[in-house]
């Protein structure tokens, strides 16, 4: 059944909290009370130089190609061969869809193009279905806690170096204890070969050493006055990558001949894991996991028992649309794609389904899919006609079309460069930039402005020119991507209607990366006003976010996945990002996020366009009930993150079966 609660208290708390004011109406537990380990300030690891396009939008329609030729690997094991994946006991199997779009690639967990969703991610929180990390980042409270370590971290007195311990009872699948030598072989992997993560983290993290079998410490990189040079990265560190078995790591380097584009593309078949759960089966049309029975997690200093399922599955699904069906017949049970009018499935065809907030936004959002500019288009280098063009657009039809009002409104959460969570939101003085805030669809307001600038229409043909020359522009995003063509669609709209001509355009998504990520270049004519991603709730955030949208290091960059797309630069903007890591004074940093946000909506370098959910988290209780929800009593809550993803996998070891 659907949970009803009041959604003016869950906006009220947005804005007044530290934390989520999760009301305690439930009676569910979670599985193990565990102290949480304190965070001084947000923390996150930074994107690789290039990092793979998250799969949030319209599912592809062909199969994605690896990235790395696969090098051959050891033969799998006779019991994955034998699997039959279409005679999962029903009551024994949760099934997903909206997340693995193709064939698995690879389980290669220093590699990136393994194309296996429930298995490898990384980004803001881990995965941990299968690869575990030291820490587990809960998006609700922005608190780390333990999951391979043994009690929190500790930082030493200059803020150079992290100590932290294992947790004795851990071991990886084939029984072997997890240890500091481990933890301390994967990062020296890491730099050794150049993967993702150590090109991402090689700036901060000067070496991960392993003190005796249990301890382990991470020394920072430091900077010409003997600091760290970002403290807030080597916290990330152990809660967003993935602890990996020396003795496997020397197997794979010795099969690779120590080649580091072997390694990466390695598929990885025998790979010793400590996670829950592991391969099953997999091939083109599904992909399920079983659970590891003899899993560590079990032991009584961590879960004290094992998750419900005995199978993760995924359909791969040739499109949102089909998800969308199988969700609705009872055939998937946690939906992680955009589902349209999602609250038609209870109030309109009385389905058990719900999702995390029982109104609209219906999820938390926590990215914020954004309209860049392109600075060197004409006319777009003044800040009265990117002004003009935001504060003309229809946010309310944008959220109601394009997301179905899945998305808070403008009003409700004033823009800034905050996501809604309430620990941001409390991160700035939003009394400071009101003036400077708007909620869209202020016609009146552009047009005066444009006109104040001298920016008018002196020909008399409708549209408003600069020495004569018209302003006229395109609006894109990829083809296909169903819900950012709506939204662009509203933008282009909106310039008509202030003598600004916008006319919108669809390139497919391989033309369309090559083209925003080449910052070396200018970006070319038909790309004057584009979408592109941001951070969603991480350890770093909001700081990783605003050091993707506003930080000069990402001009001209060769192959750009991190963010600044438009190539804003502002020395004073840069000099703040740069201070914020080091900075531990909570008056302080408020001071300097207050200032950055004053600095965005001054220059409006881009401009959010929705509130997003990090993921979207929708259930079917056909087969399985007692999903995480608002105030349903967890503690620490489990965020809505499909049961997979950092503290959310906890939400694994509540399910209960609707008729046992």
């Amino acid at each position: 059944m659907k949970r009803k609660r009041d959604l003016f208290y869950i906006i009220l708390g947005l804005l007044l909290a530290l934390s989520l004011a999760l009301s305690a109406c439930g009676t569910t537990e979670s599985p193990a009370e565990v102290a949480p380990v304190e965070v001084a300030a947000p923390t996150e690891v930074a994107a690789p130089a290039e990092e793979a396009a998250p799969a949030e939008e319209a599912a592809p329609t062909t199969e994605a190609a690896p990235a790395e030729e696969v090098a051959p690997t050891a033969e799998a094991a006779p019991a994955e061969v034998a699997a039959d994946p279409n005679s999962l006991p029903r009551k024994e199997t949760l099934y997903f869809n909206g997340q693995q779009w193709g064939s698995v690639v690879g389980w290669n967990p220093y590699s990136n193009s393994n194309n296996n969703a429930l298995a490898i991610a990384q980004q803001d929180s881990a995965r941990v279905v299968m690869f575990e990390t030291p820490y587990l980042y809960n998006m609700l409270d922005g608190q780390v806690y333990p999951l391979l370590a043994d009690g929190p971290y500790t930082w030493n007195d200059a803020r150079t170096e992290i100590t932290f311990k294992l947790n004795p009872a851990a071991k990886w699948s084939d029984g072997t204890p997890v240890t500091a030598d481990d933890v301390a072989y994967t990062w020296a992997t890491h730099v050794k070969y150049n993967t993702p993560t150590g090109a991402g983290n090689i700036d901060y993290i000067e070496a991960i050493e392993a003190v005796d079998a249990q301890t382990v410490v991470i020394k920072a990189k430091l900077d010409e006055n003997g600091n760290a040079v970002n403290p807030l990265l080597v916290a990330a560190y152990l809660s967003s990558n993935y602890v990996i078995q020396q003795a496997w790591t020397e197997t794979l380097e010795e099969r690779v001949g120590g080649d580091a584009t072997a390694l990466l593309a390695d598929t990885a078949e025998d790979v010793v894991y400590s996670g829950p759960y592991h391969k099953y089966f997999a091939d083109d049309s599904k992909v399920v996991f079983i659970r590891d029975d003899n899993y560590w997690g079990q032991d009584a200093s961590m879960w004290g028992k094992l998750p419900v399922p005995k199978y993760l599955a995924h359909t791969i699904f040739k499109d949102n649309a089909a998800g969308t069906t199988a969700l609705q017949a009872g055939e998937v049970d946690v939906s992680q794609q955009f589902n349209s009018n999602v609250q038609a499935f209870w109030m309109e065809d009385n389905l058990p389904i719900s999702t995390y907030l029982p109104d609209a936004p219906y999820g938390i959002g926590a990215s914020l899919p954004t309209a860049f500019f392109n600075l060197e288009s004409p006319g777009l280098d003044q800040v009265a006609v990117r002004k003009a063009i935001a504060m003309a657009v229809d946010y309310p039809t944008i959220i109601a079309n394009a997301m179905t009002n899945q998305s808070a409104t403008f009003d409700q959460v004033p823009r800034s460069l905050m996501n809604p969570t309430p620990g941001e939101q409390a991160l700035y003085d939003h009394a400071a930039v009101a003036d400077l805030q708007w909620a869209g669809n202020d016609i009146e307001g552009a047009n005066a402005l444009l006109d104040e600038a001298g920016i008018v229409d002196s020909d008399g043909d409708g549209w408003r020119d600069i020495d004569g020359k018209k302003l006229s522009y395109v609006a894109t995003c990829p083809n296909g991507w169903s819900d950012w063509q709506a939204a662009i669609e509203v933008v282009a709209a909106a310039g008509a209607k202030i003598g600004i001509e916008i006319t919108s355009n669809y390139p497919e998504w391989s033309v369309y990366q090559t083209v925003v990520t080449k910052s070396d270049a200018p970006l070319p004519a038909g790309y004057d006003i584009f979408m592109m991603w941001s951070d969603g709730a991480g350890p770093t955030q909001p700081w990783g976010r605003i050091r993707k949208l506003l930080s000069s290091e990402f001009v001209g960059m060769s192959s750009n996945w991190n963010g600044n797309w438009g190539q804003y630069s502002n020395p004073d903007a840069d000099a703040l990002i740069k201070a914020i890591p080091g900075e531990t004074d909570p008056a302080k940093l408020k001071e300097m996020y207050t200032e950055l946000v004053n600095i965005y909506l001054t220059d409006i370098p881009s401009f959010t366009l929705m509130y997003r959910p990090q993921s979207f988290h929708t259930v079917n209780e056909s087969v399985w009930t007692n999903f995480p929800f608002d105030g349903d009593g967890t503690n620490p809550p489990v965020p809505p993150l499909d049961l997979t993803d950092g503290w959310s996998i906890a939400g694994l070891y509540n399910l209960e079966l609707v008729n046992p």
